[in-house]
């Protein structure tokens, strides 16, 4: 039986996923679009940049987000002067930080399905006389779909097992920050070791059901394209 202290928890942590792979379908597809597409010298640069949180600790991404949103920083200043305080150890600098830490994860695997369509379809509808915007939503994205499932997938998993960032950004406030991976560093901190298996458990069969999900649903495509 959980307690109530493991499902505040939980339900803080999926609240944190979804809200933050909604924003990184939103915040990725444009981008994954221009990587998939464009010819420009910064592609480069750019890729190197979204799939920064892959190789960079968390602790080392987290610390500069918190350098930053943090008053001295100029989103901390941003966010000041709008009137909203500064962002860290809030749900909202959390939020944040997950998205920046996640991006790789939805961008890369719908940039691949862009690239793997090819111009050929685009071409054929743009010789029907489709604009631009009806390419896009009616031939790319539905070809498109197995990558945004991936992506969705990984977004979402990605940020549910996040610990580094949320740490470091998130500190652990009850109710507020402390999601799961938090909790269960406290259980072990603490010594409580069958309340971190409980809660450990949780996070074990979620994995699972998510990687079997995601091969069931779309066998073969599973890929983060790093």
């Amino acid at each position: 039986m959980l307690t109530e202290a493991n499902l505040t928890a939980i339900l803080l942590t999926l609240k944190l996923a979804t809200i933050v792979t909604i924003l990184l379908l939103l915040i990725g597809t444009p981008i994954a679009w221009w990587l998939a597409r464009t010819r420009s010298r910064l592609k480069a640069p750019i890729a190197a940049l979204v799939a920064l949180p892959i190789v960079l600790p968390p602790s080392v991404l987290g610390f500069y987000l918190l350098l930053a949103m943090g008053p001295n920083g100029p989103a901390g200043q941003f966010t000041q002067a709008l009137g909203l305080g500064t962002l860290p150890f809030t749900f909202p600098g959390l939020v944040v930080a997950s998205v920046f830490y996640s991006l790789p994860f939805v961008v890369q695997p719908i940039q691949n399905a862009f690239e793997a369509i090819g111009e050929g379809p685009l071409e054929t509808a743009a010789t029907l006389r489709s604009s631009p915007w009806d390419c896009f939503f009616s031939v790319a994205i539905p070809l498109a779909w197995p990558g945004f499932l991936t992506a969705m997938v990984l977004g979402f998993a990605h940020t549910v097992g996040e610990f580094g960032v949320v740490l470091m950004i998130g500190g652990n406030i009850p109710g507020v920050t402390r999601v799961i991976s938090v909790q269960i560093y406290d259980y072990v901190e603490a010594l409580e070791y069958g309340s971190a298996h409980e809660l450990a458990a949780v996070m074990l069969a979620f994995s699972f059901l998510v990687l079997l999900a995601l091969y069931t649903l779309n066998p073969g495509k599973v890929k983060t394209g790093t």
